[in-house]
């Protein structure tokens, strides 16, 4: 992975300064040609210890560390801090996401710190599949969207706007008879955010195994409305390595005028399944928590490494896992034992 030292320092200067001053893999698609361009060293470096970013002390992650220790499984308890003790977005669902919002952007005011949301309630989310909900209606998602950000406010955030909603568009899933009213919801949202003063907000562009061309996504982010927005979202719920979203995003990047853009590595530690099966993406085995939450990412481009998919949460009713979004203690702490950091 590049490094250009003297750039990192601002880039990660302004960026810390403004959030601590102040399928996804759903796609059901199997694992593209050359998903996988890197090894397990091609990993990035641990980054500094810390990040601007809000740790949930009542998260699932960390119930069960108390549980567990409860029972006297304290080793496993111990292995599942890696997941507890990090920042993991906060994915607000209901018709009225107000009242988890505020108690995250509470808490995250005690400690000084940003917290992180995912805002997911787009009509006809998920083409009806795993994720299939979303709000009803046009009318229905403007109303959220407000509520989300009267409930932020002045508060120091960082949004990922639609997980899939993009990409769903590119790939056929979602039909073109939805295509028209989703990008005006989409850069309605933006501009919904964009009117607070300290939150920032990554427009969600899928993975490099999903779309294999970066080049096809860059007239669809335009016209949801991405020059409003801070930048783009990629590998969100998926598995794809630090080296291979990177190269995917830096073209992305250039077809947008330099946009910048964020990395989900909460779960791409030993990159994606090579098996080959179709669902490659979901609950697949042997995989392990990847470099954690930070804006310290050695790449001018990429403006932080984050844990967008709660570590811990199911993908969907697959190889045994219980509904999409559901904590499944056991596959947490196979990506909590198998992890590095």
């Amino acid at each position: 992975m590049s490094r250009y030292r003297i750039l990192l320092a601002t880039v990660s200067a302004v960026l810390l300064a403004a959030v601590a001053g102040c399928s996804s893999g759903g796609d059901g698609s199997g694992e593209g040609p050359g998903a996988r361009t890197g090894s397990r060293a091609e990993a990035a470096p641990a980054p500094a210890s810390g990040s601007p970013f809000w740790v949930d002390p009542e998260s699932d992650a960390a119930r069960q560390v108390k549980l567990w220790q409860g029972q006297g499984r304290t080793a496993d308890a111990a292995a599942l801090r890696r997941i507890a003790d990090r920042p993991v977005a906060t994915w607000p669902s209901g018709n009225d996401p107000r009242a988890r919002i505020r108690k995250a952007v509470a808490g995250a005011a005690e400690e000084h710190r940003t917290a992180l949301f995912v805002a997911y309630d787009i009509p006809h989310r998920d083409c009806g599949k795993y994720s299939a909900g979303g709000a009803e209606g046009g009318d229905g998602y403007r109303a959220w969207t407000r509520m989300f950000a009267e409930a932020i406010g002045d508060a120091p955030a960082v949004i990922v706007l639609e997980p899939d909603a993009i990409a769903h568009m590119v790939d056929g899933c979602t039909t073109p008879d939805h295509h028209a009213e989703r990008y005006q919801l989409l850069a309605e949202a933006i501009e919904t955010f964009k009117t607070l003063p300290r939150t920032k907000v990554y427009l969600d562009a899928g993975n490099p195994s999903w779309i294999p061309d970066p080049g096809s996504l860059v007239e669809p982010l335009k016209r949801a409305g991405i020059d409003k927005a801070d930048g783009f979202a990629l590998n969100v719920s998926n598995f794809q390595t630090n080296g291979a979203v990177r190269a995917y995003g830096v073209k992305v990047s250039q077809g947008l005028g330099g946009k910048h853009f964020v990395m989900d590595t909460s779960r791409n530690g030993e990159g994606p399944l090579l098996d080959g099966r179709d669902q490659a993406w979901c609950n697949p085995p042997g995989r392990s928590l990847g470099t954690p939450p930070s804006v310290s990412t050695g790449d001018p481009l990429v403006d932080a490494f984050l844990w967008i998919k709660r570590p811990g949460d199911s993908d969907g009713p697959c190889r045994g896992g219980p509904s999409a979004g559901t904590w499944w203690p056991e596959y947490a702490l196979g990506l909590a034992k198998r992890a590095r950091y």
